[in-house]
C-alpha cells in the first residue's frame, strides 16, 4: 500500500472530508485555503479563497455543490465547489469552530468558539437553496453550559431531530433540535476524562465515534448516548474515523504540537492505529507522518483513506486487496 502524498497545505492539516461518490476529497489547514483533491489520484483541482484565519472545519452537500468551512477568521463561509466562488459568509463574533450539514443540505450546524465576553455555542442556520436568498440568522442557538469551554465537534443525529456535541469539557451532550433542549450528557464515569477533539457517526447514524487527549477513543449509541466500545491507544488522539465498509475504526494523533518540536522525531508515535470495532483489539497501523495526525477520513466506498498531519502533508492510502481479508 504505497501512499500517495499531496503537498498543497502550508500549515498543518485541521479536517479532511470526502463528498458523497467518494471521488473528491476536500482539505482544512490553518494556512486559510481549502483545497480540493481528486480522491483517487491526489491531484490537486483547486481552492477556496476568501478566510484570513486558519480554517478548522468543512462538510460538503450530499450532490456535491456546495462547500461549507469554518474558519478562526471569524466566519462560516458558503462555496460553490465547481467555481471556488464564495456563496455567502456567517459572521460570528468568535471563531467558527465545526461545521455540518443536515440530511437534506437545508440546515447547518455551526459551533462558535468562546472568545472574549462570548461564551461557547451552537448555531443552527437555514441554508437557502438559491444563494441569493440566503440569510445570516440563526434558527435555534443552544448554550453550552460550560460557556467558557470550547465546543470541538457538533454534528446532526438521526433524522435531523437532534445535535450531538463534544469539546473541552470531555462530556458528550445531545440536544433537540426543535425546543433546543439538552436531552441528554455522557456521565462521568464512563465517559472521556480529558478534552474530546473529534467526532465522527456511522452511516446509518445509529452510533457515532469520539477520540480524546485521554489516550481514548469511545464508540457510543446515538439515541442512548450509551457506551458501546472504548479504544484505548499511547497517545493522545486527534481524530478518529470509521470504516463504511469492514468492522474498523482509525485513531490518529501524537504528542501535542508544543511538545512536537522538543522531541526527535522518531520518538513521536505518528501513526493512524487500525482497530477491530467489535473485539476493540488493535489490528495494524501505518506510519509515514512527521507530526502529530490531525485529520482522518475513510472514502465512502471503504477502500481507502486520508491522513493529514501536523506535518502539512495528506497522506492518500488505497488499500490491498489483503486488508479486506484481516483474521484476528
Amino acid at each position: 500500500m504505497r501512499p500517495i502524498l499531496m503537498k498543497g497545505h502550508e500549515r498543518p492539516l485541521t479536517f479532511l472530508r470526502y463528498n458523497r461518490d467518494g471521488d473528491l476529497l476536500f482539505s482544512c489547514a490553518k494556512d486559510h485555503t481549502p483545497t480540493l483533491w481528486f480522491a483517487d489520484n491526489g491531484e490537486r483541482l483547486g481552492t477556496y479563497r476568501g478566510h484570513n484565519g486558519a480554517v478548522w472545519c468543512c462538510d460538503i452537500s450530499r450532490d456535491s455543490s456546495r462547500l461549507i468551512t469554518g474558519s478562526a477568521d471569524q466566519t462560516a463561509k458558503l462555496w460553490d465547489v465547481k467555481s471556488g466562488k464564495q456563496l455567502f459568509s456567517f459572521k460570528f463574533g468568535s471563531p467558527a469552530r465545526s461545521v455540518d450539514f443536515a440530511v437534506g443540505d437545508q440546515l447547518a450546524v455551526i459551533t462558535s468558539d468562546p472568545f472574549m465576553e462570548r461564551t461557547s455555542a451552537i448555531h443552527v442556520k437555514r441554508i437557502a437553496e438559491d444563494p441569493e436568498d440566503q440569510i445570516g440568522d440563526s434558527v435555534l442557538v443552544l448554550e453550552s453550559p460550560e460557556g467558557r469551554k470550547r465546543i470541538n465537534r457538533a454534528v446532526w443525529g438521526p433524522l435531523n431531530q437532534t445535535i450531538v456535541s463534544g469539546g473541552e469539557d470531555a462530556v458528550i451532550r445531545i440536544w433537540d433540535t426543535e425546543t433546543g433542549k439538552l436531552l441528554n450528557e455522557s456521565n462521568e464515569e464512563v465517559g472521556h476524562k480529558k478534552t474530546i477533539t473529534s467526532l465522527c457517526k456511522a452511516d446509518d447514524d445509529s452510533h457515532f465515534l469520539t477520540g480524546s487527549l485521554d489516550k481514548t477513543a469511545k464508540l457510543w449509541d446515538m439515541r442512548t448516548l450509551t457506551l458501546i466500545k472504548t479504544y484505548t491507544t499511547g497517545v493522545p488522539v486527534n481524530a478518529v474515523a470509521m470504516s463504511p465498509l469492514l468492522n474498523h475504526v482509525v485513531l490518529g494523533g501524537g504528542q501535542d504540537a508544543s511538545a512536537v518540536t522538543t522531541t526527535d522525531h522518531r520518538a513521536g508515535k505518528f501513526e493512524a492505529k487500525f482497530y477491530d470495532k467489535i473485539l476493540q483489539e488493535e489490528i495494524g497501523g501505518v506510519k509515514g507522518h512527521f507530526g502529530p495526525i490531525n485529520a482522518l477520513a475513510f472514502n465512502p466506498d471503504g477502500k481507502s483513506f486520508s491522513s493529514g498531519g501536523e506535518d502539512g502533508y495528506v497522506r492518500l492510502h488505497h488499500f490491498d486487496s489483503d486488508y479486506f481479508n484481516i483474521k484476528i
